[in-house]
């Protein structure tokens, strides 16, 4: 661990404060939203928002953990003795990572078959992207960190080519009121979790070890608002557009 400013210090503690109660407020908000969907789409919105209930309670951990870290009085910061427990982050993303593609898979409604097959694929990739992306970031030189995100990254590329190619003709087959928004899914997937890399190659920089610190707690937590909270509102978006196009009413349940 670093010495950190009072402002370097500051900085992540309000970001994990302000992320735990974004993912807090976002899963009241998609189980709520439960009632104003057609059957076919209250599944999605619970594993979306079990997502966030899951972030939730990991990032009041990671939160915790923070404080307990580092001691602070009149200003300065200094290190508690206890180290700061950065396993929650890999713990949520092994629960949350395979859920958020799940959840999309569920809102386009594909046939049963296929619904299963892809959920199964790519769960399985995301979840061994994480595994193998865990020994690398808790390294403690860079080279093995290359090695273990260069491996991670492999999965990582499969479920990409997944979500355009794999997943392109399904998109095509939307409802015209809920493809665009299928589509803006699928980016926002995509350019959220195409952050994370970016995030973990922050120590390959010149930047000090606190800067380091910082840029990827911070970064990670940015990464895990939109991938989450921010795809949570997108799901509950296209859930209410094709339960209106199929169901002719909302649902109330």
């Amino acid at each position: 661990m670093e010495t950190l400013s009072y402002g370097q210090y500051s900085l992540v503690y309000n970001a994990f404060s302000f992320t735990f109660a974004t993912m807090a407020a976002t899963t009241l908000f998609l189980w709520l939203g439960r009632s104003q969907v057609g059957p076919a789409y209250k599944t999605a919105l619970t594993i979306s928002g079990l997502v966030c209930a899951i972030a939730a309670y990991h990032y009041f951990r990671i939160f915790q953990s923070w404080e307990e870290a580092y001691a602070v009085k009149d200003g300065v910061v200094s290190m508690s003795g206890y180290a700061f427990n950065d396993a929650y982050r890999y713990v949520d993303w092994l629960l949350t990572v395979p859920l958020l593609l799940i959840e999309l898979i569920l809102v386009m409604r594909l046939s049963e078959q296929e619904t299963v097959s892809k959920s199964f694929k790519l769960g399985s990739a995301a979840a061994l992207m994480v595994i193998l992306g865990y020994p690398g970031e808790i390294a403690t030189d860079n080279t093995t960190r290359m090695i273990w995100g260069t491996l991670s990254a492999i999965p990582f590329v499969y479920i990409m080519w997944q979500l355009f190619a794999g997943l392109g003709a399904s998109v095509a087959s939307q409802p015209d009121s809920v493809r665009e928004l299928v589509k803006k899914a699928r980016l926002l997937t995509f350019a959220s979790w195409g952050f994370y890399p970016i995030v973990y190659m922050i120590p390959y920089t010149n930047l000090g070890g606190a800067d380091v610190t910082v840029g990827v707690q911070v970064g990670y937590t940015i990464a895990d608002l939109i991938a989450k909270a921010g795809l949570g509102v997108l799901i509950y978006m296209i859930a209410i557009r094709k339960s209106k196009a199929e169901y002719g009413e909302v649902a109330h349940a």
